[in-house]
């Protein structure tokens, strides 16, 4: 799911494109994106964009006349942009497109599962509804943070990717801000010291802010063409079982429901392997501690 850095890159990308043009059309292809019934998008025809926005994980079209399009790409979705104001939809995967004066805004959705969504609202209270509450880590001074951590006392891997808690962290970057802070993903929010916490604000602020940039470096003046949770120069988020790049132990991971979560063992747990939850049910008490007892589990050939 794109995260902060990769709306933040959308966006940016879309003002250049599209900032303080004419929206003549918005063209959708699959019934399940729209969520709203009123406004209807054709009031929306033949205004201004008077800008660009995130909110938390959606992007935000700014209208004329107190009209805001709100979008949420959630898993699989993706935007494309062309040239061509009137593309068709040839593809399976091509659920809308928003027809401006200079192009065409092509949003596309992988699999079958159309979790992608579109909000058309009239007015700011309208649009604060949708808004799930989390702060804006990178406008957050300690203090803030601080605050919205302790809030419930839960896993700092669910407290970080909690929109009600923090706004535009997900999976990926969860993974890469705890590793960064040398924190483990099941310690309790309410069991951090206060230096902890401070380590974790740092290593949020730090994480954030170098891939936004990265990103952007990357992108230059293009569209963003490759969105993904998967990026190469990732600490240990997807690089399961490759070498920590601070240590070199093996990256490991524990999955649950349809996420996973990867941590280094040395760095973040003091060697302790965290139990998996299909893993651990399957060895039960053969479950091994540390790093060496799985390298033993795997040279005898047991899961």
């Amino acid at each position: 799911m794109p995260e902060l850095p990769d709306v933040e890159l959308y966006v940016h990308a879309l003002e250049r494109k599209a900032g303080g043009d004419r929206l003549d059309r918005v063209r959708v292809a699959s019934p399940h994106l729209l969520r709203t019934w009123d406004p209807p998008l054709e009031e929306f025809e033949g205004k201004r964009v008077l800008g660009f926005r995130r909110l938390g994980k959606r992007i935000v079209f700014e209208m004329e006349d107190d009209l805001f399009l709100v979008l949420h790409l959630w898993i699989a979705g993706r935007l494309q942009w062309t040239s061509d104001s009137r593309a068709k939809l040839r593809s399976r995967s091509a659920v809308a497109a928003f027809d401006f004066s200079r192009g065409a805004l092509v949003l596309t959705e992988a699999g079958t599962r159309h979790r992608a969504s579109l909000h058309a609202v009239r007015g700011k209270e309208a649009l604060a509804a949708l808004d799930r509450g989390g702060i804006e880590v990178l406008d957050a001074d300690l203090a803030r943070f601080a605050a919205a951590i302790g809030r419930e006392n839960r896993t700092l891997k669910r407290a970080l990717c909690d929109p009600s808690l923090f706004a535009g962290i997900g999976n990926a970057y969860s993974d890469e801000i705890l590793w960064t802070a040398r924190l483990s993903p099941l310690q309790r929010t309410l069991q951090l010291s206060p230096e902890e916490v401070e380590r974790l604000y740092a290593a949020t602020q730090s994480t954030l802010r170098s891939w936004a940039k990265r990103l952007a470096d990357e992108a230059g003046d293009e569209f963003p063409r490759k969105v993904t949770a998967f990026r190469p120069g990732m600490a240990v988020h997807g690089r399961y079982r490759e070498p920590c790049p601070a240590c070199g132990s093996p990256v490991q991971r524990i999955r649950y429901a349809e996420n996973e979560c990867n941590y280094c063992p040395k760095c973040q747990t003091g060697g302790k392997l965290l139990a998996d939850r299909a893993l651990s049910r399957l060895l039960r008490a053969d479950w091994p501690r540390n790093l060496e007892e799985l390298e033993e589990l795997r040279r005898g050939g047991s899961p």
